[in-house]
Parts: structure tokens; C-alpha cells; sequence
């Protein structure tokens, strides 16, 4: 029987488990995977831990993703949480929770992608650990772990009057990337078609760099890291979208983000308002070498958390699951 014949459900935990551990690079933890609990080596003391959750639906398509593209984001959305505090990854903790007529073929291929994204994103990470379990609904949980090497973590909260904010990385091209799923490879109901290899080979070169943006994000780990050596004052991931995390960043600092929209490109709106880009929002005081490109200032807080060109941005302003989820989307 071939691996693509044979599912999750006719081998025994054991046997998942080594097939994925196979295809990862080799752990250079003191003690990686196979014992209780895994141990790391960090030379500052201080571990920056975070999870996020990828499950089939609000999250994630079967039909447009293939399993190296969800292994190489589970991992990339992870590493750039990691990143935002200013830390160097240093470890992923992976629990897979899938139904038991999964194919052997797709762990692989997750297992593929996950490996590539700490070879290509952040070299020297590897994966230490993790779970496997069942479940009728595919459910993918990482945890990272990294260190700040001697850095103070850089938060949300850190952003002062004066300030300017820019972005590391680029705006609304996963946005795009998914509004071209959505509006080419869905039928009439709205249920997802698949995204084969030969209609992806077909786009132009313009649409496959978006619809990759959105499948295999690449965020600029490296550069986070230096901003925080930079003296950046306060950093978050752009996940969500520009105006919801600027947001966020604005009431734990405590101040109002006034964003330009005239350095937002030629689509502003998807800018403001798409999710997934996995950029970095920085604040950076007058006297810092800043990196990335400005957008905006810091100024005095007022009504709004957030303006653009000085007045409230009236779009949704970014991804809220408990908001905008559809399940009837597919």
C-alpha cells in the first residue's frame, strides 16, 4: 500500500510520529524529541513563548492549501509572534489533531513544510517537540519559543508621542491572495474548489506572487530582530490588519497612531483592512535609524485609536474571527 493510499488511522501513534520526525532536520537541543518534555539551551535566561491555532474552516482550506503549504505557515505565523518581541526563535512545539482517515502522505508533507520554513525563516529553530491526537475537525497548534539574547523585549505598550510608525515588510498582498480564492476558485455556493498545482501554475506572475503571499507567508524575521537592536519603542506582528493592530498597539501604549494614506500604495483600503501580511508595526523615536517604511505618527490620544488622514477609517479595519466568520463560506 502506498503512502497515499494508507491514512493516519491504520498506524499506531508511533509510527506517525517517526515518519514526521524523519523528515525534520536533526534536534540540537540538549534533549529533543522522544522524552516527556523536550530541554532547551537559552543563553539569556529568559524564554518569549507564544501559540496560535490553525483549524480547517475559518483558517485554512483543504482545497487551497496543500500540506506543505500548512506546515510552512503553522510555522511562519508562530516564528513571526516570536520575532515582534524582538527574540530569536529558538524552538517549535507541534500539535497536530486530525481526522483518522488523514493520508500518511499529507503528515509528510506537512513535516516537509515545517522544515523548510526554520530552514528558510529562522535557521538554527527547530521543532522539540508536539502531540498528535484525532479529531473530525483538522486542527494544527504550534508553539514557539525564543530567546532575546540579552534584549529587552520590545512590546506594544512601549510607543511615545513623537514617534514615527512603519512597517517592516508589506501590506495587502495576502489580503489579495485570498480575495482571489475566493473569487476564482469557489462554486456557486460559495464552497471552495480545489486549487490545483496546474491553476497555480497558470497565474500571472502578479496573482502567484499574492496567492503566495497568502498560502506560505514570509515575514521578515531577521529584520524585526534588528529593529529591536534599533531602538524601536514598541513592535507587533501585522496579522489581523494594519488599522485593527494599530489598534492594539495604540490602547496598550495609550496613545493615537495616525496613519498617512498616501504611504499605503495603490490600494490603501486593502492595505488598512487585510489580514495575514506578517509584517511588523514598529514605533521608532526621532533619534533611532529606523527600519521599514514610515506610515504614520505617534500623537496624543485622542477619541480614535486610530486616523487615517486625520479622521476615522470607516472599513471593517481587519480580521475578527467571533466577527466575520462564515461558515457558510466553506
Amino acid at each position: 500500500m502506498t503512502d497515499a493510499e494508507t491514512t493516519v488511522g491504520e498506524l499506531s501513534e508511533g509510527q506517525i510520529l517517526r515518519g514526521i520526525l524523519d523528515r525534520l532536520p536533526p534536534s540540537t537541543a540538549p534533549v529533543g524529541p522522544g522524552d516527556d518534555a523536550a530541554v532547551l539551551s537559552v543563553p539569556d535566561g529568559r524564554v518569549v513563548a507564544t501559540t496560535d491555532t490553525l483549524v480547517h474552516g475559518p483558517d485554512f482550506r483543504l482545497a487551497w492549501s496543500s500540506p506543505f503549504d500548512l506546515g510552512f505557515k503553522a510555522a511562519a505565523v508562530n516564528l513571526a509572534d516570536v520575532a515582534a518581541m524582538g527574540a530569536r526563535p529558538i524552538a517549535l512545539l507541534v500539535a497536530l489533531a486530525m481526522p483518522d482517515k488523514t493520508p500518511v502522505s499529507f503528515v509528510r508533507g506537512f513535516a516537509d513544510g515545517l522544515g523548510a520554513a526554520c530552514a528558510e525563516l529562522a535557521p538554527g529553530c527547530a521543532v522539540e517537540g508536539g502531540d498528535l491526537t484525532v479529531s473530525d475537525t483538522l486542527t494544527i497548534a504550534v508553539t514557539a519559543l525564543g530567546s532575546l539574547d540579552g534584549r529587552d523585549p520590545v512590546r506594544r505598550s512601549g510607543a511615545r508621542v513623537g514617534d514615527g510608525v512603519y512597517v517592516i515588510g508589506e501590506l495587502g498582498e495576502a489580503a489579495r491572495g485570498l480575495a482571489l480564492l475566493f473569487e476564482r476558485f469557489t462554486d456557486a455556493t460559495g464552497a471552495p474548489l480545489v486549487l490545483t498545482p496546474e491553476a497555480r501554475a497558470a497565474l500571472p506572475p502578479g496573482e502567484a506572487r499574492a496567492l503566495s503571499r497568502q498560502l506560505t507567508p514570509r515575514p521578515p524575521l531577521a529584520e524585526a530582530i534588528r529593529a529591536a537592536s534599533s531602538g524601536a519603542t514598541a513592535m507587533m506582528d501585522l496579522s489581523d490588519g494594519l488599522v485593527l493592530d494599530a489598534t492594539r498597539l495604540a490602547d496598550a501604549s495609550g496613545v493615537t497612531v495616525a496613519l498617512d494614506a498616501a504611504t499605503l500604495g495603490d490600494e490603501p483600503a486593502r492595505a488598512l483592512d487585510g489580514g495575514e501580511d506578517h509584517g511588523f508595526l514598529v514605533t521608532f523615536p526621532a533619534d533611532a535609524a529606523p527600519l521599514g517604511r514610515r506610515v504614520g505618527t505617534i500623537v496624543e490620544r485622542a477619541s480614535e485609536a486610530v486616523t487615517v488622514d486625520g479622521r476615522p477609517w470607516d472599513g471593517p479595519g481587519g480580521w475578527d474571527p467571533y466577527r466575520d466568520w462564515d461558515a457558510g463560506r466553506g
